[in-house]
């Protein structure tokens, strides 16, 4: 994995981070205008972030809006339950 001088975490291409991004509000209970909310190319390494800034990524709000995302929570949410047992 490629090291940012900005020490963030560095996704190859941008569905990569995408990915990342979907999969972090999927596991992680963010609040109204908290947590990641789109991608960015840096241009220090070339590599995409994830970033709290900016207008909401249309994947993102394409599945919150379907309600794919809350679908996908909440069998993540009962994976980890079962998993403990």
């Amino acid at each position: 994995m490629i090291k940012c001088i900005s020490h963030k975490k560095s996704y190859p291409s941008q569905e990569i981070a995408e990915d990342a991004l979907i999969e972090a509000h999927t596991h992680f209970d963010y609040g109204a205008r908290s947590g990641p909310v789109n991608v960015y190319q840096c241009d220090d390494c070339g590599h995409y972030h994830l970033t709290s800034q900016g207008t909401m990524n249309a994947r993102l709000a394409q599945l919150i809006k379907e309600g794919t995302l809350q679908r996908q929570k909440e069998a993540q949410y009962w994976a980890s339950k079962l998993k403990r047992k």
